[in-house]
């Protein structure tokens, strides 16, 4: 790498022309020094696109700001906190996809990419540089992408797997002293930590962990300090996972993907993860087309899927991406690892959430929300859980399903439901009750 591919940030944001499509790296990992330059640079050229996923920001993104509306196209795969203010307005959109499916689009030109934006660590004795905090979608803009733009950040841990390229791969390189964004682990509240015990009673030893983000997987993660020979492979590794690792709960002994080693696709959390992350070969990350596939995770025994919803309705379906009409998140990884562990040897899904919103509203609906979206069909949801009980769906139909989901609805909401199911389903409830 030559000292001329060095240089401010402006500087390498002239590489970015009218009409490109830039992708710019999430998770924690942002590149905020290369979006600063970036919002600068959109004032001189227009018919930008650019491409964002899951990302945790520090503050709002540079470049949504009014006067720029017209310089650029936002297209989201998630709705993430920098950008939801954004879409929320009516700015930008969103892209449905499979997360685990949106490399294939940058790959096959569905979305082309000219330009990636992404945050590094400091080059290796081999000349090498790792963007390991975000491998998920980053993996795979940087394998299409004309021009790689990076920040090189002394925060940025060398993690090893998808994400470790030759510096000399590298367009322009600007040095920076950017802290990564930290997560702090969220605690359970007692009706979280309720669902946690509940769901951790039934996961078995040996079992292979995919664990979404929030105080539910925190509080299954606490209830798991007894169980044996957990292994992990899992889309967001989060502190939450850190004393099951350090204890040796989680030693990935039975593993037959990556046997030994955690994998991930990103990573959210304290610098306490960042740091043991930090030049790990016990840690993988890989790109979220590779950990995402449902046949590759099902190759592992007893995958347990764990993860949070919004709602559900008496017939199974889940939503876990928008509030009514308004997209609030993204799909993430969960269809493709309750999926996955369907076809796995023993393996097992988790869907939970508590039973009634902040504000004391039902989550477990005769019907969705009108403008809800369907995350998980009725076709594949298996264990739903609450603080008030955990039911397996798997082979019910849907008249026992209902019985099943208002036994774990909050009980002011379920006389409610018990009429509303006999409505919809007729005597094939009404003789179960």
């Amino acid at each position: 790498m030559t000292k001329g591919k060095f240089m401010t940030a402006d500087e390498a944001l002239q590489l970015v022309k009218s009409g490109d499509s830039i992708y710019i790296q999430g998770s924690t990992s942002i590149p905020e020094t290369l979006s600063d330059a970036l919002a600068r640079r959109l004032y001189e050229i227009k018919d930008v696109i650019i491409y964002n996923a899951f990302a945790v920001a520090s503050r709002p993104a540079p470049y949504c700001v009014p006067e720029l509306k017209d310089r650029f196209t936002l297209r989201s795969f998630f709705v993430s906190n920098s950008v939801r203010g954004w879409i929320g307005e009516g700015y930008g959109s969103t892209i449905p996809r499979f997360l685990g499916e949106v490399p294939a689009l940058f790959r096959d030109g569905t979305c082309p990419v000219d330009v990636a934006l992404i945050n590094c660590s400091r080059p290796d004795e081999n000349g090498n540089v790792s963007f390991g905090v975000s491998a998920d979608l980053a993996t795979s803009a940087v394998e299409c992408a004309k021009v790689i733009i990076a920040q090189i950040n002394p925060h940025v841990p060398f993690s090893y797997g998808d994400p470790v390229i030759p510096l000399s791969r590298i367009d322009a390189c600007v040095e920076v002293d950017d802290p990564l964004v930290e997560v702090p682990t969220t605690e359970p509240n007692d009706a979280e930590l309720r669902i946690g015990a509940a769901i951790a009673e039934i996961i078995p030893d040996g079992a292979t962990l995919q664990i979404g983000v929030g105080g539910i997987p925190n509080a299954v993660i606490r209830a798991l300090s007894d169980h044996k020979d957990l292994g992990l492979h899992t889309e967001a590794m989060t502190d939450g996972v850190l004393p099951l690792i350090e204890s040796g709960v989680i030693n990935n002994r039975l593993k037959r993907i990556e046997p030994g080693k955690c994998v991930a696709s990103l990573a959210l959390g304290s610098r306490r993860l960042y740091d043991l992350m930090d030049h790990n070969r016990d840690m993988i990350f890989r790109d979220v087309a590779w950990t995402n596939d449902p046949f590759i995770i099902a190759q592992n025994p007893k995958v347990v899927s764990i993860n949070s919803c919004l709602e559900v309705d008496l017939t199974g379906q889940i939503c876990a991406d928008s509030i009514g009409e308004r997209i609030f998140s993204g799909v993430g990884g969960q269809h493709d690892f309750v999926y996955g562990s369907s076809r796995s040897e023993g393996g097992l899904s988790f869907l939970a959430m508590t039973a009634t919103t902040n504000k004391g509203l039902n989550k477990i609906k005769p019907i969705l929300t009108p403008g809800a979206g369907v995350v998980t069909t009725r076709f594949q949801t298996n264990y739903i859980v609450t603080e008030y009980g955990a039911v397996n769906l798997r082979g019910k139909d849907l008249a026992e399903r209902a019985k099943l989901l208002i036994s774990i609805a909050a009980p002011q909401f379920r006389e409610e439901l018990d009429r509303e199911a006999a409505r919809r389903f007729g005597y094939a409830y009404l003789r179960l009750r």
